[in-house]
C-alpha cells in the first residue's frame, strides 16, 4: 500500500495538469480571438506611446 500512497500525488498532479493544457487549447482561437488580439495591440500600443513619451529617460536619444 505504500506504492500507492507514493504515486497517488504525481497522478493527481499530472491529471490536473493535463486538464490545464486541455482547457488551454481549447480556449485558443474562436470568436473572441480577434477581440483579445486586438486588447493586446491596445495595450502595446499604449505602453509605447508611453515609453516615447517620457522625456530623459536614460538611453533615450537628445534632440
Amino acid at each position: 500500500m505504500d506504492y500507492v500512497s507514493a504515486l497517488l500525488p504525481p497522478v493527481v498532479m499530472a491529471a490536473f495538469f493535463i486538464g490545464l493544457i486541455v482547457t488551454i487549447v481549447k480556449t485558443q482561437g474562436g470568436d473572441k480571438k480577434t477581440k483579445e488580439d486586438a486588447a493586446v495591440d491596445a495595450a502595446l500600443a499604449r505602453a509605447e506611446a508611453a515609453h516615447q513619451a517620457s522625456p530623459g529617460e536614460p538611453g533615450a536619444p537628445k534632440a
